[in-house]
């Protein structure tokens, strides 16, 4: 998130205001026919306030896109807000001919392990790891071949399967 220039110490508001700020390039990192929609979408359920960090609009997969960011590492709690945020969009949000609504998950560390076993892809929910600064080189080395060999084992099951 150095690109952002969000400062250490910076608060789940501060990075929403980062990438807010820039808009335009996050939308283009995030791939073609992303549109905003709203920032802290207002859910109301059981006179309860609820409020969706990011959604966006894909205007190719005909479908809204929510995103959560989250200061910490991945955890079970995280699956259990998406999904109830993506039911809501769903029944409140979605038009006619739209696709089912699908989240992101946006997390300072994920558990390939747990996201695996939750089959998360499953409920139209990903998660993706960011970084506030990038490591030494041997570590970013490191993590680059272990996300190869995953994607490896992850290639090989399917073939099996």
């Amino acid at each position: 998130m150095d690109f952002l220039g969000v400062q250490d110490g910076y608060l789940e508001k501060d990075l929403e205001s980062a990438i807010i700020k820039e808009l335009e390039l996050f939308i283009l990192e995030l791939g073609k026919g992303f549109a905003f929609v709203e920032r802290q979408k207002r859910m109301i359920m059981d006179g309860k306030d609820f409020y969706l960090d990011l959604l966006f609009y894909h205007r190719k997969l005909k479908r809204l896109v929510a995103i959560e960011l989250k200061l910490e590492e991945f955890k079970l709690a995280h699956k259990g807000q998406m999904e109830l945020y993506l039911k809501w969009l769903n029944r409140y949000e979605r038009q006619e001919g739209e696709e089912q609504p699908i989240g992101l998950i946006l997390c300072a560390e994920k558990s390939n392990e747990q996201i695996e076993l939750l089959e998360m892809g499953r409920d139209g929910i990903m998660v993706a790891e960011y970084w506030t600064e990038l490591p030494p080189k041997a570590q970013l080395e490191e993590k680059l071949h272990d996300a190869l060999l995953e994607a490896q084992k992850r290639l090989g099951r399917k073939k099996l399967k």
